[in-house]
């Protein structure tokens, strides 16, 4: 399929399908609505993870010193109450089952990614703070990609604080990890950057970019779902080819959207086409 009848068929998805393809380091293959803001959902916990990695390389937290899992966190609106997460909306019971507990950021880092926990990620926000995750996204150069608040802080939501991401930002952050990873570069150590790599090859949840690629294909991503979105974002890195940054953001009816993240929806489906798509191409990128 070429990159054409690929945005033709995506013209007849109700909604905003954005796609961003590109081999790493090189401009884009192809791209579609790569500009356009989506709610973030889940990818927003990729710049979490690389805000916390630039504050344990400036030497300002170890990842490895324990910290308290609790539930209870500062809204980003000044002068709201204090929010809590639900637990059946969260992916991860290994977190809630600590609560009251002593654990190292690097296990919350590693839950937050591979299976999304959302306690996991508001704690580690309250370590590293909202603002670090906003230099991250300047230092990837993103346009239009913002990270204003934690998961369910529902005052700051409904007063107009929220979480965005475009296509082209998601593919930069995550392409300038895997650059990052062989020299240095804006956002980490190369071993840093390898470092947030590891984590982001060991997410759990495969239903979309990864259900598109071969058996056994490397990719380093993180997605994101509440009803309505559903996102993929990641690199790929072939045994035959140069790795590629692969990016799709989807707000349509097509995503259930439950807390498991394993519903088997047509968003799904339609992101594992985009990434099945991208490998076919692969080598021409």
């Amino acid at each position: 399929m070429t990159w054409d009848e690929l945005d033709a068929r995506l013209d007849g998805v109700p909604g905003t399908v954005s796609a961003y393809v590109a081999r790493v380091g090189a401009a884009p293959a192809w791209t579609r609505h790569a500009d356009a803001t989506h709610y973030a959902a889940s990818t927003m916990k990729a710049a979490v993870l690389v805000a916390l990695h630039r504050a344990a390389e400036a030497g300002t937290l170890d990842l490895d010193a324990p910290v308290p899992v609790r539930n209870e966190f500062d809204s980003a609106l000044p002068g709201a109450p204090r929010f809590s997460c639900a637990r059946h909306y969260d992916n991860d019971e290994a977190v809630w089952e600590r609560v009251g507990d002593d654990v190292t950021l690097r296990w919350l880092a590693h839950r937050m990614i591979v299976r999304s926990s959302n306690l996991a990620t508001n704690l580690v926000i309250d370590h590293v703070g909202l603002p670090a995750v906003a230099r991250v996204w300047d230092l990837t150069g993103a346009r239009h990609s913002v990270t204003g608040r934690g998961i369910e802080d529902f005052a700051a939501r409904e007063a107009g604080v929220t979480n965005l991401v475009t296509a082209a930002d998601l593919a930069a952050l995550l392409g300038a990890l895997a650059a990052g990873a062989d020299r240095p570069g804006p956002l980490a150590s190369p071993a840093g950057c390898a470092a947030m790599l590891d984590v982001l090859f060991a997410q759990e949840h495969r239903e979309d970019l990864a259900a598109g690629l071969p058996e056994g294909t490397r990719i380093a991503h993180k997605n994101g779902w509440v009803r309505g979105v559903r996102h993929g974002a990641g690199v790929v890195f072939p045994d035959d080819a140069p790795p590629y940054a692969v990016v799709v953001c989807t707000t349509t009816d097509l995503a259930d959207g439950g807390p498991s993240g394993e519903e088997d929806d047509d968003a799904c489906r339609l992101i594992a086409r985009v990434s099945a798509a991208a490998w076919d191409a692969r080598r021409d990128l």
